[in-house]
């Protein structure tokens, strides 16, 4: 376990974020979780345990005192912003708590009182309606991370035991892809998926399979050019920079259990060409982890389900696993520093 607590964030206080940590905290001992704190409104905390008739205590501490807490309580670093949202009823008067949570949260991890960030699910649409104006989470962690007004490059890893894989477009129409799509940006991304896998995950050589953008990864170029222009010359200057980058591959045959066996990470084109698989293998235990940050960031690979939010049967799992690979990343990361 790393030495420091993780820092938790709140999510939107209308969704599952809430019962989700409380829960993470009752499983804590038989899932064998890494201690943490959630940076939240603590009455609203008790008030969804109360709810839930669920005994978690919540005790209100400093990071100094998290650990020794964890044991006994479900440590919470408080918020001056009080969380009054109702669950499963969106409300953007909750923004400002979700956002001073994330806030808190890096700024521990930064001044080395936390060892990794770790996120819970925050509703786009209700920030937006507060005025919020990053395209979305881990925008933002680009701009709280900024050096010098320069924000990283931040990469999205959609990671399982069994499968990590890397959309090099995200969140974009599927009909804008092949003109964001460019060398430079499969590169660049490729990059920080090796130093990330090296440095957090302990892969001394990391193996890459890049996908093909169009089927059958173009068929030498009968089925568009983007594989032959755009993607082979990406693994050309991969591997002339010493990082064994492999492909492109049609994206039908990559991910079955032989194939998944030759490659550490697995670098998609586009969105749904990549989770698709991942939320086929482990739809309720994938983890989101934002690789090219100062810092360790993980978060559920879900959203604030607001449907069933305060009702507490959402599961936790993805939560879980969440926290324990990046308690995983902190002390492989705390093994690097000291060496």
């Amino acid at each position: 376990m790393p030495s420091l607590p993780l820092a938790l964030t709140q999510g939107d206080p209308a969704g599952v974020g809430p019962e989700l940590s409380l829960r993470a905290w009752q499983e804590r001992r038989e899932r064998r979780l890494p201690a943490f704190a959630c940076i939240a409104d603590p009455g609203h905390l008790r008030r969804m345990a109360e709810r839930l008739g669920w005994q978690v205590p919540v005790r209100e501490c400093g990071w100094s005192e998290a650990l020794a807490v964890f044991a006994e309580a479900l440590p919470v670093i408080p918020l001056e912003q009080a969380a009054e949202a109702v669950a499963g009823e969106p409300d953007p008067s909750s923004a400002a708590a979700t956002i001073a949570s994330i806030d808190r949260a890096v700024a521990a991890v930064r001044s080395g009182q936390a060892g990794a960030v770790v996120t819970n699910p925050i509703a786009k649409s209700v920030l937006y309606a507060a005025g919020f104006k990053y395209p979305g989470h881990t925008e933002y962690l680009a701009h709280l991370a900024a050096d010098g007004g320069v924000e990283p490059l931040p990469v999205m890893m959609l990671w399982c035991e069994e499968l990590a894989v890397v959309p090099v477009t995200i969140h974009v129409p599927l009909r804008q892809v092949p003109d964001l799509l460019t060398t430079p940006l499969i590169v660049e991304t490729a990059r920080i998926v090796a130093a990330g896998l090296r440095r957090q995950f302990g892969i001394a050589a990391p193996r890459l399979a890049l996908s093909g953008l169009n089927p059958h990864a173009g068929e030498n170029g009968t089925m568009g050019r983007e594989d032959e222009e755009i993607v082979k010359p990406a693994i050309a200057q991969l591997r002339a920079e010493g990082i064994d980058a492999r492909g492109p591959y049609p994206a039908d045959t990559m991910f079955h259990a032989r194939a998944r066996a030759g490659y550490d990470a697995a670098l998609a084109m586009y969105h749904d060409q990549g989770l698709i698989p991942i939320k086929t293998i482990a739809f309720d235990e994938g983890v989101n982890v934002t690789l090219g940050l100062p810092f360790i960031r993980t978060s559920p690979d879900h959203g604030t389900a607001f449907d069933i939010a305060g009702r507490g049967v959402a599961r936790p799992d993805s939560l879980c696993a969440a926290l324990k690979l990046a308690a995983r990343m902190a002390e492989r990361q705390e093994t690097v520093s000291r060496a």
